[in-house]
């Protein structure tokens, strides 16, 4: 699994990919991401803090995995807004998988604001023992 590159404003290098899955081309914040990896597959976790099931947007395109979301963000109404600089901060994120992984068995759960991905490896691509007979 690899990222892929992004330039200096946080945005995909190649446009055209995330602008044909309708992802449009934004500045979004790039949430911090733990991959591990075992015989099995990889595991990924991802913080995004205030993101809500219903706000978060996971795809699989083209062995590209493609993570969008946007936080909550609720204001209490006893407040009057002087002054605003922060936005809804929207969080994406862009992996390209290897083709030994099981795309249609990924599992998501997010829970506490820590979104995990499950992904498999195709069992053909899962490392396996050979016994040697003597003789």
């Amino acid at each position: 699994m690899s990222e892929t590159k992004q330039n200096g404003t946080g945005q995909a290098s190649d446009h055209r990919n995330s602008q044909q899955m309708g992802y449009p081309v934004q500045r979004a914040v790039q949430p911090p991401v733990d991959i591990v990896e075992d015989a099995s597959g990889i595991t990924l976790w991802m913080d995004l803090p205030g993101v809500s099931p219903e706000k978060l947007d996971l795809q699989v395109h083209d062995a590209n995995l493609f993570i969008k979301a946007e936080a909550d963000v609720v204001a209490a109404e006893d407040l009057r807004l002087h002054h605003a600089e922060l936005q809804v901060p929207r969080f994406s994120r862009t992996f390209a998988l290897s083709t030994d992984f099981d795309t249609e068995k990924i599992q998501a759960n997010l829970k506490d604001g820590v979104l995990k991905l499950s992904i498999p490896r195709h069992e053909k691509a899962r490392p396996r023992r050979i016994e040697v007979q003597a003789g």
